[in-house]
């Protein structure tokens, strides 16, 4: 059950998501960034050098950290999951794109959210709602 310090702990997160920088790189990556290769994400997410690595870096970042904070039982899962799903979003529209360097290298996409979306249900139903509002943009177009 939420707490009124899990309460403030979502308000923070909040105020850092609305902080300039932080909100273009959500906004180029849920928006505006739709990679059709892996080669085309990985000029931005592996280029250092590329003009939106900084974005890519930080917005992936701010949503891992979040997740951390929830499997390490420093803010509520329910409460975050109903204040705070666009890392999920973001893993459910980049994912497909690293299932075969994940069996390479072993190292997972998104290590943090992936282990929140498996661990509850509610990151389960959010990331499955996501992945069929991609398929039916994409049927769409």
């Amino acid at each position: 059950m939420a707490t009124p310090a899990d309460a403030e702990l979502v308000l923070k997160l909040y105020e850092m998501r609305r902080e300039d920088t932080l909100r273009r790189a959500r906004r180029f990556l849920v928006f505006d960034f739709h990679p059709k290769t892996l080669e085309e994400l990985r000029a931005v997410s592996r280029d250092i050098k590329a003009e939106h690595n900084a974005y890519w870096r930080q917005a992936l970042s701010f949503w891992e950290m979040a997740a951390a904070l929830v499997l390490r039982g420093a803010l509520d899962a329910d409460l975050f999951l109903d204040t705070s799903p666009e890392g999920i979003l973001i893993y459910a529209k980049y994912h497909h794109f690293h299932v075969e360097t994940e069996k390479q290298s072993g190292n997972p996409f998104m290590r943090q959210t992936a282990a929140l979306i498996a661990k509850y249900p509610a990151a389960q139903a959010l990331h499955e709602a996501f992945l069929k509002s991609f398929a039916a943009a994409k049927a769409s177009t």
